[in-house]
């Protein structure tokens, strides 16, 4: 599925409101209260011998290749890191783009973050894609095929995506220390439970991310984020999936 958007009513946007959506801030941002830093010795993330874990909603954001942070940006142009995230290696840049949808509905100041990717990826929330006009399917990051497209606009340049647009399904990263503690592996589920007054909530369908270098974080998105009033959260935790018992229920 694609979006197509003709060129002239790009231009037509990127005149009257580039200026606009370069100058705002859309970027993830942590939001569940954590301690920093684990002592020598201990797995990485890891506080006083156990896993540290971590909830970050993760706002509308999008990944870029190589070839696509030149054409919206310039000949020549590399992401320029503006805030490091919590993972390490990977960043909030400082390069945000407009995000173009059918009849001409329009995101502003959507964040880039880094390093790039083989291919460019747009990530929303359930009521951007609304906004956006784009039936937006939930996804698993990188899993893009059949997905619809979009347009992006920069202050260089323009790019048509064909596919990319989607809801990232929620996902917990850890690492193997991280994993064993838990009894589980990459791949499986897991279930994420806050409590918040008046409004707490059970995440089925967590899916482990599991990577040496990881630290221990979920990600959700930020209508996930405002149901349960993650930034209000007395406690949160995160747990197998419960088996069903012996009677099927």
């Amino acid at each position: 599925m694609s979006t197509t958007v003709d060129r002239a009513q790009i231009e037509a946007l990127v005149r009257s409101a580039i200026r606009q959506a370069q100058s705002g801030s859309s970027q993830p941002s942590p939001s569940a209260p954590v301690l920093s830093g684990a002592p020598g010795g201990e797995p990485l993330g890891w506080v006083n011998g156990k896993p540290n874990l971590r909830v970050s909603i993760s706002a509308r954001h999008c990944h870029l290749t190589d070839e696509h942070v030149e054409i919206l940006f310039g000949r020549g142009s590399v992401l320029e890191p503006d805030k490091d995230l919590y993972q390490d290696g990977f960043y909030a840049a400082k390069q945000t783009v407009m995000v173009v949808g059918p009849r001409r509905r329009m995101l502003p100041n959507v964040r880039v973050l880094g390093p790039t990717r083989p291919a460019s990826q747009l990530e929303l929330a359930f009521t951007d894609s609304i906004s956006l006009g784009i039936d937006a399917p939930v996804r698993h990051s990188g899993k893009i095929e059949g997905t619809p497209g979009c347009v992006l606009v920069g202050p260089a340049g323009s790019v048509q995506l064909d596919q990319g647009v989607i809801r990232a399904a929620r996902h917990v990263h850890m690492n193997d220390h991280d994993a064993a503690f838990y009894g589980v592996s990459n791949g499986d589920m897991m279930q994420l439970v806050i409590k918040s007054k008046d409004c707490s909530v059970i995440f089925d369908d967590v899916l482990v991310r599991e990577d040496k270098a990881a630290k221990l974080e979920v990600h959700i998105d930020t209508d996930e984020g405002n149901a349960c009033n993650l930034d209000a959260a007395t406690e949160v935790t995160i747990q197998p999936m419960p088996k069903p018992c012996a009677c099927g229920h």
